[in-house]
């Protein structure tokens, strides 16, 4: 098994025939293209509909060399996740989960403990998020569609909930590459959709005036644009690559890269068009949520609302799939406790856990959005405390106590350079984005009927 990492977390390869989490939730079936489709819907999500907000707060300039930098910083972070679980494969020891890999590179330590804090932030944060916005997006075209109608945003929810709790049977992560090839789908039918609506109400005889200044106060502007770059963490946040990587059939060496290219394919396509179109059409005026934009309270809508109204599908759809993916390893934990792996997937014995498990955790979820409608700020949080840390620090910290590159080499202090720009973003991020939080609370009452922007 070799000794060149702790070894003092028990986590043995040759065990995992005992373990219903691997055998079961992450079993290891797939392609580099099936991962591709699981990366997707990881990181290109309907949280782009949220990039004219984040540009709001940082400017074009700003907005643009934040949103490039970011990209590039996480494809670099990402490749480097994948030789170092390729490293570890190659000596005889394939890890699974993010936190099964902390383990073996960090041992028991806090640094072992703070991985499955972040990752479990991470993953309940999108949770909640996905079934927020989905529930937002279906309150939008209701509103219109009927001004006075009784529906709140708590039923909305309760829809979405319900709807997941049935799609969260599927029992396996590999299960959702059909349902993951769709939203790759799903996320440029809607991005373009999206776009074309913006260049439609930028250019509409009503359209909004283009106001495209920042704070008068400087400490709000830089507050703001702190912010922004927590969102933008969270755009381009994963937090699951171990777990994507280990549905792949081993041996999974070099796969990822593939997948990881035709990712960020998407991500290009996606990403620069909705932030560019959004902002130019409505500039500080953008909300969290670019349909808001689309669709004012008051006033006729920007765009047709066929042109809407189908992408508001698509972006529903796509959510389901988001908050699956999410929630997967919440899944793995669960039924790692809960399964027998000597009895069948199907069995009566683990089908009534997993049925009841998985249904609470997703009511758990629910409750939390029906409660905290803060979706752009709730973005901000999870970027600042989970996504900064475990994508834009612990990949380089990984990948330098793994492969050891000379001190001298620029590989080495280009990571120490990310390790420590990004650590530093991350505490104003997370300082920024809780005080914003904390203002938009004054505002605020539970079970709300409207997403605070």
């Amino acid at each position: 098994m070799g000794d060149e990492f702790p070894r003092s977390n028990g986590f043995l390869v040759n065990s995992r025939e005992h373990d219903a989490g691997a055998v079961f939730v992450l079993e290891s079936k797939g392609n580099w293209w099936h991962a591709g489709f699981h990366l997707t819907t990881a990181i290109v999500g309907p949280t782009i509909l949220t990039l004219p907000y984040a540009f709001r707060g940082l400017g074009w300039i700003l907005g643009f060399f934040c949103l490039t930098v970011m990209g590039v910083v996480t494809f670099y972070s990402y490749y480097l996740m994948s030789k170092v679980l390729d490293h570890c494969e190659k000596q005889g020891r394939r890890h699974i989960r993010f936190r099964e890999l902390a383990g073996d590179v960090f041992g028991s330590g806090w640094m072992f403990y703070f991985v499955i804090f972040i990752q479990t932030a991470i993953n309940t944060g999108v949770g909640i998020g996905a079934i927020l916005l989905a529930a937002d997006s279906l309150k939008i075209m209701y509103t219109n569609l009927s001004p006075d109608g009784p529906l709140k945003l708590y039923h909305f929810i309760a829809m979405v909930t319900l709807v997941m709790i049935v799609l969260s049977q599927l029992p396996t992560f590999h299960s959702l590459r059909h349902i993951n090839l769709g939203s790759l789908l799903l996320s440029l039918g809607y991005t373009s959709l999206v776009v074309g609506a913006c260049i439609h109400a930028g250019y509409s005889k009503n359209a909004p005036p283009k106001d495209y200044s920042l704070d008068q106060s400087q400490s709000t502007r830089a507050f703001d644009a702190f912010t922004s770059i927590s969102i933008l963490a969270a755009i381009f946040g994963n937090g699951i690559l171990p777990e994507i990587q280990a549905t792949m059939a081993p041996p999974a060496t070099g796969k990822m890269v593939k997948g990881l290219l035709m990712c960020y394919t998407v991500i290009v396509l996606t990403f620069y068009s909705a932030a560019v179109s959004g902002y130019w059409a409505f500039g500080s005026k953008s909300s969290s949520n670019i349909f808001k934009s689309l669709l004012p309270d008051e006033g006729p809508s920007f765009a047709p609302t066929w042109v809407l109204g189908l992408a508001v599908i698509f972006v529903i759809l796509q959510l389901l799939a988001i908050g699956l993916v999410y929630s997967q390893v919440a899944y793995e934990i669960m039924e790692k406790q809960s399964a027998n792996v000597k009895e069948g997937m199907f069995s009566k014995r683990n089908l009534i856990p997993r049925i009841f498990l998985r249904s609470l955790y997703m009511i758990f979820c629910g409750f939390f959005a029906a409660m905290l409608p803060f979706f752009g700020d709730i973005n901000g949080v999870v970027g600042a405390i989970g996504f900064i840390p475990l994508d834009f620090v612990l990949p380089m910290l990984l990948y330098n106590l793994t492969h050891k590159p000379s001190r001298s080499s620029l590989t080495y202090w280009i990571n120490i350079s990310i390790m420590v720009v990004f650590t530093g973003a991350g505490i104003m991020g997370t300082f920024s984005s809780i005080r914003k939080l904390v203002l938009d609370a004054k505002k605020f009452k539970l079970f709300s009927s409207e997403v605070v922007d």
